[in-house]
């Protein structure tokens, strides 16, 4: 799925930045293992402490403290921060909880956001994956690129 996303943002002359948390880099690993992905891929961000969301991503402290970092509200500022960071056309955010632990009540293991930025708006994505934990990862990869897919 990264080949045709590649393709359709160098037909499209869009260029493309990431924020990553639960995902730890493998968006970004399986987009530059396409060649020609250094015409579109600005770069990205591996944003896995609160921290670095906060402090990179622009990501609002109270944010964190209220919605926390798997939330969408966090995915939308991941997404806008590292848009705005790599001064790309689009960006994708991941952030979720992929186990084994980490998971509460309200936020199971598996429970994932992805969000795409573009220009004109925000598309957040709320999914809950089965699996362990590298399989959660691998499932939220593939949705971020399909929802991307959809969205250029």
């Amino acid at each position: 799925m990264c080949i045709k996303l590649v393709e359709s943002c160098l037909a499209k002359r869009l260029t493309l930045a990431v924020a990553e948390s639960c995902t730890g880099g493998w968006l970004g690993k399986e987009i530059t293992a396409i060649p020609g992905a250094s015409a579109v891929f600005k770069g990205g961000v591996i944003c896995y402490a609160d921290e670095v969301k906060r402090d990179l991503l622009g990501v609002p402290e109270p944010v964190l403290q209220s919605d926390g970092a798997v939330s969408a509200t966090c995915a939308e500022y991941m997404a806008q921060g590292a848009r705005s960071l790599f001064k790309s056309d689009l960006a994708l955010a991941i952030t979720g909880i992929a186990g084994p632990g980490g998971a509460t009540g309200l936020k199971p293991v598996g429970l994932v956001y992805i969000c795409v930025a573009t220009a004109e708006r925000l598309l957040c994505q709320r999914a809950l994956f089965k699996g362990d934990r590298e399989s959660v990862r691998q499932q939220a990869v593939a949705a971020a690129v399909a929802m991307l897919l959809k969205v250029i």
